[in-house]
């Protein structure tokens, strides 16, 4: 054997020894590693351990090394699953985060309104009789819409509260006043006339406000939890590209085969590596931490004298206010509506219902666990704010936790050997990677999946910015509105300004008037070009006459 292939062969051994020493459970030698990550049928001549010519290698540097070309591809597949793993681990802990969240807030709004429900079915028969025994349905359907609301249904809750409050007051003036025959025209007049009669008092004014802001707040805050989840479970199914996989593998093995399998990564190396890999997830940044501010400021709306506890879980205290509004004041409503619509005809036939009107004292309004709902804010609160910052800090989360770790930057793995890592840490998002030194990024190609994430991460805000202002949102179009997603429209302009997308002709026309003025560019250079060609023409017969005379 030479004696620089012997010196080199003694240097990796020492370079084994010393690894040794450093302790650990990673292989030391070129046997063990070739043992372990599959080598088969190899038999170098000479001394076993020894490192052969590295011009096989497609990935890792290419000096003298312990892996065969099986090796390395096998060091490839290996670190991708891993880190894919990684990054399954990381993004499973957000879901479980939101996930957890959501589940504690829906099933504590659906309690409420389903112990609402019940005390109204409980004590409402005994109280008023015939009032609410003949009007069940009336009850139900006001709680079917609430609750159908309150899961996305595209109802108008200001318009389902006034229409029960109509049929409540068309079937209640009815029944108390059974001596007479009272016509759908002559009810419809009586309901035209009862903003001026108010027969429940303020409550339905007061119910419609509060209600509705209460309802709008917890189904947006709800459904920012669920649109928050789906987010992270989408990104987090994006592949890796093959640039990105080849990256990983340098970083994380390509110092086994250099007989520095105890070396870890420079931590700097591994943050240039991770930030070229997931820069499209941190372009998600921007619209995360809007919709998780978004999401606090609405949690803010279930605090106060009107917080969403006391307006859910006591619907049926005011309903029953009102209908006691409404009985103790009967003899003046009746005189105000025959006065306004005239007086209706008696009955012929006598009437089997029985005015069953009990005094009695209204319902008590049932203490709801206020400590249990600021228990939930409050951790919510802290959960959010921990996820804030996700997407732009898991490269180095990925690199401090299960890469790197704590490393000496002067004696860590840099891609090539054991020193300092000299490049400069690239910033987060795509158009940062331009000048990657370790992963190559095309900044013209965002990835299309991701895109549509921050568009629905952009409407979901926008929903929850409405409600915290009180105004109602319609969850149901949440597909249309990122349908032109795919087709580019979610691209950041100072990506997608530097290139022509291929698919941009599905957009409207308007929206794109460079194409126009190319056309008219077209056109107006042909005009140019015409006086030339017949310039050409007059020269050519210019030259033919003279030869022609010739």
């Amino acid at each position: 054997m030479p004696f620089f292939s012997w010196g080199f062969w003694l240097l990796c051994v020492a370079a084994s020894a010393s690894a040794r020493s450093d302790g650990g459970n990673k292989p030391k030698s070129c046997s063990e590693l070739r043992q372990l990550y599959g080598a088969k049928g190899f038999s170098p001549s000479g001394v076993p351990q020894a490192e052969i010519s590295g011009e096989h290698l497609r990935i890792c540097p290419q000096g003298y090394t312990c892996c065969t070309s099986e090796m390395e591809e096998n060091f490839a597949n290996k670190s991708r699953t891993e880190f894919e793993g990684m990054l399954k681990e990381a993004t499973r802990s957000v879901q479980i985060n939101l996930t957890s969240q959501y589940k504690s807030f829906d099933g504590y709004f659906q309690d409420l309104l389903n112990k609402s429900e019940k005390a109204l079915y409980d004590t409402f028969p005994g109280m008023y009789g015939d009032l609410y025994n003949q009007n069940v349905k009336v009850f139900k359907d006001l709680y079917s819409d609430l609750r159908r609301y309150y899961r996305g249904a595209n109802i108008n809750l200001e318009e389902a509260l006034n229409e029960f409050w109509i049929h409540l007051l068309e079937r209640l003036f009815k029944l108390m006043n059974p001596q007479y025959h009272l016509t759908d025209d002559y009810v419809e007049c009586m309901v035209k006339h009862s903003e001026q009669h108010k027969p429940f008092g303020e409550v339905p004014r007061d119910l419609k406000l509060k209600a509705t802001r209460a309802f709008i707040a917890v189904r947006s805050f709800v459904q920012g939890l669920g649109v928050g989840n789906d987010v992270v479970k989408k990104v987090s199914q994006v592949p890796l590209s093959q640039y990105c996989t080849r990256a990983i593998m340098k970083l994380v093995y390509c110092s086994h085969c250099r007989g520095m399998s105890n070396v870890k990564s420079c931590n700097s190396y591994c943050r240039n590596v991770l930030k070229g890999c997931l820069a499209n997830q941190a372009d998600l940044d921007p619209e995360w931490r809007n919709l998780i501010d978004s999401l606090l400021l609405v949690a803010e709306r279930f605090d106060g004298p009107s917080n969403v506890e006391t307006v859910i879980g006591t619907i049926h205290t005011k309903i029953a206010e009102a209908i006691s509004n409404m009985q103790e004041n009967r003899e003046s409503i009746t005189a105000k509506v025959f006065q306004g619509c005239g007086n209706p005809k008696l009955n012929t036939k006598p009437s089997n219902v029985e005015d069953k009107r009990k005094r009695v004292k209204s319902i008590s309004e049932d203490k709801q666990s206020v400590l249990g709902l600021e228990k939930l804010v409050a951790d919510v609160k802290g959960k959010l704010k921990d996820v804030r910052d996700f997407w732009v800090s898991l490269p180095v989360t990925l690199c401090n936790d299960k890469i790197s770790g704590s490393v000496n930057e002067d004696k860590c793995w840099n891609g090539m050997t054991r020193g300092r890592y000299l490049p400069d840490v690239m910033g987060d998002g795509l158009a940062n990677q331009i000048n990657n030194p370790e992963v190559e990024v095309d900044i013209t190609k965002p990835d299309m999946t991701i895109r549509q994430q921050i568009m629905q991460l952009k409407i979901m805000t926008n929903r929850l910015r409405n409600a915290y202002k009180g105004n109602d949102v319609d969850f149901q179009d949440t597909s249309d509105d990122i349908s032109g997603s795919g087709s580019g429209d979610s691209c950041l302009d100072d990506i997608c300004g530097k290139k022509q997308s291929k698919s941009s002709s599905t957009r409207q026309p308007e929206t794109h008037p460079m194409p126009k003025l190319s056309g008219q560019g077209v056109s107006g250079n042909s005009s140019i070009l015409l006086p030339s060609f017949f310039i050409l023409l007059i020269s050519l017969a210019a030259v033919a006459t003279q030869y022609l005379r010739r």
